[in-house]
């Protein structure tokens, strides 16, 4: 019938611009029904605690901007496979858009859906707002998926040319009479006993206007520093608009196109750059081309955060260490620098990237833990996790992923601390017990003399833990390790 209403079935694209099957929904000139189902199930990658939390707070942001446009978000739980086939007869609707997801169980959904409502003569399509490119559209020369960052990226630089779609109108076609809807609350997908968030909440501004927000605020604060700060943890030099990114508050060609305005990139062809703000914006650009690899890799390699990419890594020596693990992720290792950053992650739901490396690094290499251990475990932590950068990451650190980095580098953490945590800032701000001492001993504080322990209020073992484990002979033991495996590489 004439005013049948459109479903458009948000997921991991919770926003109003740049959204293509919104926007291709309300081409049709059909009331729109916006819904959201919340898919329960046993899948090792269902919602972390602090993924939970940020869809809790992307959902409400969505719903008031909606509201705005006199619509509003209908919610839903259960299968998608139930849901949406009930909430089309609920609503008359003859038309389901929406956008693709690429990790393997939501391809493997939504290819069935499609079939399931292509068959019941319902129009079902979906469209890009994830990434750049669709991953089977960037190709080598011999039409194979890239194994390898660099050329991966002078391929996806070159093909980079569409512009973003702009904001809906204000206000949009609504249907004669609106289905139920859940209430958000009663999902409980915060935290109550305890409510463990109140670290989020002082940092994080999930949904469209918190994206749009830190874009504006990275761009003309951050951006021209960016190649020399974005290792620098004690400094704000990166944008944090991943978890923004992930839940898809804000789109990667909105982002490109934001950056590539404010400089002189776009003029010169991704060439080398001329300008301080050009050298940045490439630096940065390469981020985005680096999210788009991680899920160019999943789509092509579905077993990337189960598998090692590189089959002899199956047979690495892992160690089964529940007490180190644990002090791992309380961030009570004894090394400042790794301490900080699991504790920033436990605080914000966030560790910057740099230091992200430093405590994979360590969990890998000096503990000789599984690195699907702490895969899964940023999996529950952060507001960012993602499954393709979350695995191809891990890989990477680990050396069995691919384009990884070499099994010999393996990161001293005293060293690191001190290179990129000079001052002892960020030690400082996330291990409190080490505040007053000096900088010359906070990323080593068992190197520290007594009198200058006693004078920082510290005890080592009491109030702060000894190194739960001796770099050196952790590094040799590792690279044994590694040369264990290396003739089947």
């Amino acid at each position: 019938m004439a005013d049948a209403p459109v479903i458009v079935w948000f997921r991991q694209d919770l926003r109003l611009a740049d959204n293509p099957a919104l926007a291709a929904a309300l081409a049709t000139g059909a009331p729109i029904v916006p819904a959201f189902i919340l898919e329960y199930g046993d899948s090792a990658w269902a919602l972390g605690g602090a993924s939970r939390w940020w869809l809790h707070r992307s959902l409400d942001a969505l719903d008031a901007a909606l509201r705005q446009r006199g619509s509003r978000l209908v919610l839903r739980t259960g299968r998608a496979d139930d849901a949406l086939p009930a909430l089309l007869h609920e609503t008359g609707a003859g038309t389901v858009f929406w956008n693709r997801c690429y990790e393997p169980a939501a391809i493997a959904r939504d290819t069935r859906i499609k079939a399931m409502l292509h068959e019941a003569s319902i129009e079902a399509k979906s469209f890009n707002a994830a990434l750049l490119h669709e991953p089977w559209t960037v190709k080598t020369q011999q039409s194979e998926p890239y194994k390898v960052f660099t050329p991966f990226w002078r391929t996806l630089r070159v093909l980079t040319k569409e512009k973003p779609l702009g904001q809906p109108p204000k206000t949009l076609p609504d249907p004669a009479s609106w289905p139920r809807s859940d209430i958000l609350a009663d999902w409980s997908l915060e935290p109550a006993k305890p409510d463990w968030a109140g670290g989020l909440r002082a940092v994080w501004q999930p949904g469209e206007a918190g994206a749009q927000a830190r874009l504006r605020a990275f761009i003309d604060t951050a951006l021209v520093d960016y190649r020399e700060c974005r290792d620098r943890p004690d400094r704000i030099g990166t944008s944090r608009l991943s978890p923004h990114l992930h839940f898809g508050e804000i789109g990667p060609r909105q982002i490109w196109q934001a950056i590539v305005g404010r400089t002189e990139f776009a003029t010169n062809g991704g060439n080398e750059a001329s300008k301080p703000i050009d050298a940045a914006a490439e630096a940065f650009l390469r981020e985005l081309g680096w999210r788009e690899f991680t899920h160019h890799l999943l789509y092509h390699w579905p077993e990337l955060p189960a598998r090692a990419w590189k089959a002899n890594f199956d047979e690495f020596p892992w160690h089964d260490d529940a007490k180190s693990l644990a002090a791992w992720q309380r961030g009570l290792t004894g090394y400042p620098i790794v301490d900080a950053g699991m504790r920033e992650l436990w605080q914000t739901g966030w560790m910057h990237n740099r230091v992200r490396m430093i405590v994979a690094s360590f969990l890998i290499k000096d503990l000789l833990i599984d690195w699907r251990t702490g895969e899964k475990w940023f999996w529950d932590t952060l507001v960012d996790a993602d499954l393709a950068q979350n695995a191809a990451s891990w890989q990477w650190v680990a050396g069995s992923g691919a384009d990884a980095a070499p099994y010999f580098r393996i990161f001293n953490p005293v060293l690191q601390g001190r290179k990129f945590d000079p001052d002892g800032a960020y030690v400082r701000q996330f291990v409190p017990e080490l505040a007053h001492l000096s900088t010359a001993h906070i990323h080593a504080p068992w190197e520290a003399p007594e009198p200058v322990l006693a004078g920082a209020g510290l005890r080592l073992g009491t109030t702060y833990p000894r190194p739960i484990v001796d770099h050196k002979r952790a590094r040799e033991r590792a690279l044994e390790a590694y040369q264990s495996i290396k003739a089947g590489a």
